[in-house]
């Protein structure tokens, strides 16, 4: 276990919530390192885009998990959680609390279940992986003859999975859901005081309005612009919700007042998906506004 004898808070909330602000807050006022869920502060240069805090905010507290890879470089969860080990190992040895924030609560999930060990990966089958995933439909329906059973269990657009089976049989010749029984997965937090921030859905959309407003106001054309310029379409983050709307306005598919609705409609969509994953994943936490949060943590943090 990673976080032994560490106090450890996790803070859950839709984007535009007010994770970010209250988490500084928190490590403010008690020391803690800042671990980032977010699955786009993560990339460097993507900055208006991703909300992520400011540099002076950073300033005010030590952060893990942003500005961590280049635009063009792949991130997954094996990276998420090599990223969670620094920032673990760091807080522990500096004695500090470590509050885990953000918006990706996928990553906090497999913080919690855990993964499974992984076998050694010979050249042999990262080639022949490498070799199918050149047409990631072929690549899902070889590992579904492989084992239809495991092909069933993920998105046939999940490629991270689907690498992973395939990696895992032609490593081992074992069929990845009979090796996933055989090697259970193992959590990586064995405690965690987990903590969601209540908000009316009126305010969030007020927020999420504001928000948009103010990615624009700040540049982010410009910064989709630039990222375009420099590492083309391809990336995955160039995916993301901010800047494949500024791209089809870079197309002419839309007015720029269309776009900033679309970007706000789509943040919008994107909360409400993270609510009902935060309401169904994760046993049952507090549901706070911002005050009555900070005031519960803090006692844990100061114990």
């Amino acid at each position: 276990m990673y976080n032994s004898f560490m106090k450890t808070v996790a803070i859950l909330g839709p984007t535009a919530s007010g994770k970010t602000d209250l988490a500084i807050d928190l490590a403010k006022e008690s020391g803690a390192y800042i671990l980032s869920l977010d699955s786009l502060s993560v990339y460097k240069e993507i900055d208006i885009a991703s909300a992520k805090p400011s540099l002076s905010q950073r300033e005010e507290a030590r952060h893990f998990g942003i500005d961590e890879i280049e635009v063009n470089s792949r991130f997954n969860v094996g990276i998420f959680i090599d990223i969670f080990k620094t920032a673990s190992t760091a807080a522990k040895k500096e004695d500090r609390p470590l509050i885990i924030v953000g918006g990706t609560g996928f990553y906090l999930k497999v913080l919690l279940e855990g993964i499974s060990d992984l076998p050694p990966l010979t050249q042999e089958a990262a080639d022949r992986v490498s070799q199918l995933l050149k047409d990631p439909v072929k690549a899902y329906e070889a590992l579904k003859k492989i084992d239809s059973v495991y092909a069933d269990s993920i998105s046939g657009s999940d490629r991270y999975r689907i690498e992973k089976g395939l990696q895992i049989y032609f490593s081992t010749s074992e069929p990845p859901s009979i090796y996933f029984r055989n090697n259970p997965p193992k959590p990586l937090l064995d405690s965690v005081a987990l903590y969601e921030i209540a908000i009316d859905k009126e305010r969030l959309i007020e927020r999420i309005e504001a928000r948009t407003a103010k990615m624009f106001s700040d540049g982010l054309v410009d910064e989709v612009a630039n990222l375009e310029y420099r590492y083309g379409r391809e990336p995955n983050p160039m995916k993301a919700i901010g800047i494949r709307e500024v791209l089809e306005y870079f197309d002419a598919k839309m007015s720029l007042e269309e776009t900033k609705k679309r970007v706000a409609i789509h943040t919008r969509q994107l909360a409400k998906r993270q609510r009902i994953f935060n309401k169904t994943q994760f046993p049952p936490h507090p549901l706070l506004d911002k005050e009555k949060l900070f005031g519960e943590a803090m006692k844990l943090l100061n114990r």
